[in-house]
């Protein structure tokens, strides 16, 4: 574990991705390796493991597991409230996203490190639930969430050994967990490319869970098709999971229609390939887009190249910084998740 002095110079992270160069700096710096190199080896320790798997719990993965099912015990103490005035974005999300981060000083008093250690690996662990002024989530706050796990990582909390339990217990739980949170405040997706995207919230149970697949004896990409497969075989293979709620929450349409890029990566021949083009669209998709990057924060567990702009002064406006996409993939038009359109009817549109 890094010492107490190192400890000590852990500080709550920042932004430092302010425009194109400080981009171009982080993919050529320290923190995407160290990003990069912790999701290809996740990726790998599931490699043909269904969820059901044997994996040992050590210590620490079964606090983090404690740790999310408080999440979840504070989401049930902050019911969403009465919202006439919009058809997403809850308000008691806010109050939800306080509380939770109220409370993380206490949950990772556990992990006996010191207090700037917990403050640096404590804001991506709160930040990794959604945006609380925009009342959102996207694939950002779901990289804040490995970014937490990766800042235990580097302070030794969690070992290699952990990494399947990591997945298939922590990221699964994880995932359960902001289906929740996002049908229970409507959560905008952040950044959402609407039918043309991944999807609305999620990239990487579709990265690992083509890796639980790669040596499948039956299971092929085009069986994502198959509602009869999707059923038997969503609970055990993320991937599968994944297309099954999705098809839930649009029934009345086809994925070719509704999610036509995972349906055309069902026509890709292995689940080898599926995975290898899943991590490449991640690093392209995720990691290399300024409307999603510029929000990524850095400190002395994950550090920002030198170079890269200064953070911006405490008590800025954060918009003053913020870079707008021309096409809606960064805060976007206001529009609700399909999670929410599921659940207040979806309004047809000419090209459904």
């Amino acid at each position: 574990m890094l010492s107490v002095e190192e400890q000590n110079h852990c500080f709550v992270p920042v932004r430092r991705i302010l425009n194109n160069d400080d981009l171009n700096l982080f993919r050529e710096g320290e923190a995407y390796r160290l990003i990069d190199s912790f999701i290809c080896d996740l990726n790998e320790s599931v490699q043909d493991k269904p969820i059901s798997a044997e994996v040992e719990l050590s210590p620490s993965v079964a606090y983090i597991l404690l740790i999310l099912k408080r999440v979840e015990e504070i989401h049930n103490l902050n019911p969403p409230v009465e919202n006439k005035g919009s058809r997403f974005g809850n308000p008691a999300f806010e109050s939800f996203y306080d509380q939770v981060e109220c409370e993380t000083p206490t949950l990772h008093a556990a992990f006996k490190i010191e207090e700037n250690a917990i403050a640096e690996a404590g804001k991506y662990f709160y930040e990794s639930f959604g945006n609380r002024r925009r009342i959102d989530y996207g694939s950002g706050h779901e990289l804040n969430f490995m970014t937490w796990l990766l800042a235990l990582r580097r302070l030794e909390i969690i070992a290699k050994e952990d990494y399947p339990a990591i997945v298939l217990r922590v990221f699964v739980r994880y995932i359960h967990l902001m289906r929740l949170i996002q049908s229970t405040y409507f959560l905008e997706p952040a950044g959402s490319h609407g039918v043309w995207g991944l999807d609305d919230f999620h990239f990487l149970p579709f990265l690992f869970g083509s890796s639980q697949l790669v040596h499948h004896k039956y299971l092929r990409p085009k069986h994502i098709r198959d509602p009869e497969i999707l059923e038997m075989c969503g609970d055990d293979y993320m991937y599968m999971g994944y297309v099954r709620f999705i098809n839930e929450l649009k029934p009345d349409v086809s994925l070719r229609f509704h999610s036509p890029m995972i349906d055309d990566i069902s026509g890709v021949k292995t689940w080898a390939k599926v995975n290898e083009g899943m991590i490449k669209m991640y690093r392209a998709e995720v990691l290399s887009k300024l409307p999603i990057m510029q929000h990524y924060l850095f400190g002395n567990l994950i550090p920002a190249t030198p170079s890269m702009s200064a953070a911006p002064q405490e008590g800025e406006d954060a918009e003053a910084s913020h870079m707008h996409s021309t096409y809606a993939d960064c805060c976007g038009i206001k529009v609700p998740s399909a999670i929410a359109a599921s659940k207040i009817g979806w309004r047809r549109m000419p090209f459904d």
